[in-house]
């Protein structure tokens, strides 16, 4: 025997038609979920609320406008704490998706994709200690200090990348945060620090040490930083990222972004 179904008002179907859409849409916003940690060592891209222990940051609020452009992009795992060596190996396995805040080299730009446009410039400075007069003008300065010039940095950094470009001799590049590097020249284990800014003068406050070592008036380097891909994301989600970046970098949000935490 057949069966009728009863026949149900417009509005309802319209109801049904409506909740069907949104659940459609709900599992879209799912599927473009980008998984990502915030960097150890690198504030002010990233950094702890001192009152709340929260994951802040230049990076954060990048993210935060690119959801606000494109709702369907959501971030994870960014209040999650991650060294950058641990970063790496994560993308390549495919457990994390993007890292914000990374520098051109030769061995980063053959395993991920970098989308435009820079999400903005950071600066390199030296630090030496407070009792050293040295004066620095120019990496030939650095260069002519032979074995008195061995320069710190930290393991994995893109700064390690500007020193070997920049011809320095004497690089030690073994403590992977900044607060064992700042030791390490206060126990004449090096010369100078290498490290950039912005947050260069809240990371040497927060190390305590501040009044014993002093940051060199000379700008070294500048170096603009991207958001970063692995390779295994889709291609949709990277040119969705690569939209949303441009617009904020048209509407100038990305350097106001910027400029509010130097």
């Amino acid at each position: 025997m057949k069966t009728v179904l009863p026949s149900l008002p417009a509005s309802l179907w319209r109801l049904g038609a409506l909740a069907s859409t949104l659940m459609l849409c709900a599992a879209a916003v799912a599927a473009t979920e980008i998984r990502t940690v915030a960097q150890i060592g690198t504030e002010p891209k990233f950094l702890a609320d001192p009152r709340t222990g929260a994951v802040r940051g230049i990076c954060i609020d990048i993210m935060h406008a690119i959801e606000r452009l494109d709702p369907g992009l959501h971030f994870s795992g960014q209040q999650f704490w991650m060294p950058l060596i641990r970063i790496y190996s994560a993308m390549d396995q495919g457990t994390v998706d993007a890292s914000c805040g990374l520098s051109h080299a030769v061995d980063r730009d053959s395993k991920y994709r970098f989308i435009g446009p820079a999400l903005f410039s950071i600066r390199y400075y030296l630090i030496a200690r407070r009792d050293d007069p040295v004066a620095i003008a120019n990496w030939d300065d650095v260069r002519k200090l032979g074995r008195e010039g061995v320069v710190l940095a930290n393991r994995g950094f893109g700064g390690v990348t500007v020193l070997r470009d920049a011809g320095v001799p004497l690089i030690d590049a073994n403590a992977a945060s900044p607060q064992l590097n700042v030791q390490k020249l206060l126990a004449r284990r090096g010369r100078f620090f290498f490290h950039r800014n912005p947050g260069l003068q809240a990371m040497l406050d927060r190390t305590g040490f501040a009044d014993k070592v002093r940051i060199l008036p000379t700008e070294m380097a500048r170096v603009p930083l991207y958001f970063v891909v692995g390779k295994h994301v889709a291609a949709d989600v990277v040119e969705r990222l690569r939209v949303a970046l441009q617009a904020l970098e048209k509407s100038g949000e990305l350097e106001s972004i910027a400029r509010s935490w130097d």
